[in-house]
């Protein structure tokens, strides 16, 4: 098997999120702030700066996709890395974030 690319887009990412037989975790990894500004449904929040100290949260998805999302890209795509080196092969991040979310999938999330 090959490995996934570190980024997907967000088309893909709802294409994935879906599709129940896909059944990603989408893990959001901005600040409790940003997230109550706005989020995805069902996006579980776990800020980057708290994943060390609670990655044992997602041990249960070890083997399964997880999409990480934040603002713009940026710290979704250090949290995949991370968690890439730490035995999660399937985490990609959404390139763009919630921001490229609300442009081009759902224009109900606000965008700040």
């Amino acid at each position: 098997m090959s490995e996934l690319p570190h980024e997907l887009s967000v088309t893909e990412a709802a294409a994935r999120l879906a599709d129940p037989a896909a059944a990603p975790l989408l893990l959001d990894c901005r600040t409790p702030d940003e997230h109550a500004v706005a989020r995805i449904a069902g996006a579980v929040l776990i800020p980057m700066q708290e994943l060390p100290d609670r990655v044992a949260e997602l041990d249960a998805h070890r083997d399964r996709p997880i999409i990480v999302h934040c603002h713009h890209g940026m710290r979704s795509l250090r949290v995949t890395r991370w968690l890439r080196e730490r035995g999660f092969p399937a985490a990609q991040s959404m390139a763009g974030g919630i921001d490229a979310w609300s442009t081009e999938i759902d224009p109900a999330v606000p965008k700040y």
